[in-house]
Parts: structure tokens; C-alpha cells; sequence
């Protein structure tokens, strides 16, 4: 009797250094992922110091771009000159804290953003921003929608995969775990395709409106949050459904042993 009991405890604790891990890793992929939908540099744009274009033609593309009828050729060329960055939900340009016609040019500067709207988010994109005459671009428009609804579907599969957790907690039993690890490989999925839709919608754009000479883009660290929840979300599924299905296992084989 004793062997097997110590097996068995052995077993148990086996597999909850498993979950508490994968209980670990499925939190920090949580943080990240809302982490990078809340924050505003998934991508950005270097130029030179926007102190410098502190002219008329600046300040009527820093208005261009708070209006609410700036399309997307309008407040992207303003990123490109303004040291832009741009998020799933807000985009941001860099000012001169005091941009007043009798002021002097000012070192100090400040960020300003403003927020796309629902009905930007869903907005058609098209083959030549900032023409509505020239068709819709289909890659782009729906490239551009799927970024903004996968991480939330990402996040509300994680939560649903966590209050399974807890039924399961409370059932003091394994076997919901594997539910819960399926969840999390399907959050992994939508984190990817989050990732890989944003990296292509944003080549796209960049072969429609050129980085000019001066302007340096690169993928910001609230992208690379995401990258990093995805393998987060992988590993936190492998450790839960292998809990689940190894201790089902193993429960099967004593069961057996003990009938024998």
C-alpha cells in the first residue's frame, strides 16, 4: 500500500508544479497582451526634431491630423514627420509644447494623440489612401479589422479558459484542464494572427506611402509584448493539457493495478 501511495504523491505533486506553472505563464501572457492593447507603440516613426518644423505647413499638418475628417494619407504623413506612433487604438504625434504663430521655436516637446473611433476601426481602406475614387483595398481593410477584434477575442478566451480553472478547483479534478489548455492554444492562434496581421497591413501600407528619405519606422515594444504573449499562451496550453491527460493516464494504470 505504501509504494503506491507514495507513487500517487508523487504524481499529485508532479502535476501541480505543472498547473502552477502554466497558471504562471497563462497571468504574464494575460499582463502582456493587455499591456500592448492599452499602449500606444506597436509601431513608430523617427525623424528629425519636430522643434525644427515649427512653420506654417507644420502647424497645418498637426491640425490636419486632430480633424475629424483626416483620412488615412493625411494623419499618416503626419506620423512620418512628427515622430509618430501609432497603436491598436490611439495614434500620436510629437509637438512643440508652444506652437503659437508669435512664440519662438521651443525645444520642449509634448505628445498628443487621438483615438480611432469604432467606426474608423471598420472603415474601408483604400487601393490609394486618401482617394475614395480609387476602390477598396480588401487586404488592407480586412487586415485592419482583424488587429482590433483578435486580441480581444485572444483575452476572452483566456479569461473563459481561467473560469474553468477555478470550476475545476472546485471539483478538485484534472480533467477540465484540458478545456482550459485547448482555450489557451486557441489564444495563442488569435495572438498570432494578431501579429502577423498587424506586421502585413503595415508592409501594405508602407508600399502605398514610402518612407520618405529622412524617416526611419520600426515595430515598437507594445508589438513586441505580443510577440511575446503568444509562446507564453503555447506553453501555458502544452503544460495544461499535458497535466490533465498524463494524470487521467496515470489514474488509469492504478486503477488497473489495483484491481489486479
Amino acid at each position: 500500500l505504501f509504494p503506491c501511495s507514495r507513487k500517487g504523491a508523487m504524481m499529485d505533486n508532479r502535476f501541480a508544479t505543472a498547473l502552477v506553472i502554466a497558471c504562471v505563464l497563462s497571468l504574464i501572457s494575460t499582463i502582456y497582451m493587455a499591456a500592448s492593447i492599452g499602449t500606444d507603440f506597436w509601431y513608430e516613426y523617427h525623424t528629425l526634431s519636430p522643434a525644427e518644423n515649427v512653420t506654417e505647413a507644420g502647424r497645418s499638418i498637426w491640425e490636419e491630423f486632430f480633424s475629424k475628417e483626416a483620412d488615412e494619407k493625411t494623419y499618416t504623413d503626419a506620423l512620418f514627420r512628427c515622430n509618430g506612433t501609432v497603436g491598436l487604438w490611439r495614434r500620436c504625434i510629437t509637438v512643440p509644447k508652444n506652437s503659437h504663430w508669435y512664440s519662438p521655436p521651443e525645444t520642449d516637446m509634448t505628445t498628443n494623440c487621438i483615438s480611432f473611433s469604432l467606426s474608423d476601426q471598420f472603415m474601408e481602406k483604400y487601393i490609394e489612401p486618401g482617394n475614395h475614387n480609387s476602390g477598396t483595398d480588401l487586404n488592407r481593410t480586412y487586415l485592419w479589422r482583424l488587429q482590433f477584434l483578435l486580441p480581444f477575442v485572444s483575452i476572452g478566451l483566456m479569461c473563459f479558459g481561467a473560469l474553468i480553472g477555478l470550476c475545476a478547483c472546485a471539483c478538485r479534478s484534472l480533467y477540465p484542464a484540458i478545456a482550459t489548455g485547448v482555450l489557451h492554444f486557441l489564444a495563442g492562434l488569435c495572438t498570432l494572427g494578431l501579429v502577423g496581421c498587424y506586421v502585413a497591413g503595415i508592409e501594405l501600407l508602407h508600399k502605398k506611402l514610402p518612407l520618405p528619405d529622412d524617416v526611419r519606422g520600426e515595430f515598437g515594444w507594445s508589438f513586441c509584448l505580443a510577440c511575446v504573449s503568444a509562446p507564453l499562451q503555447f506553453m501555458a496550453a502544452a503544460l495544461f493539457i499535458w497535466a490533465a491527460r498524463t494524470n487521467r493516464k496515470e489514474f488509469t494504470l492504478l486503477k488497473a493495478y489495483r484491481v489486479a
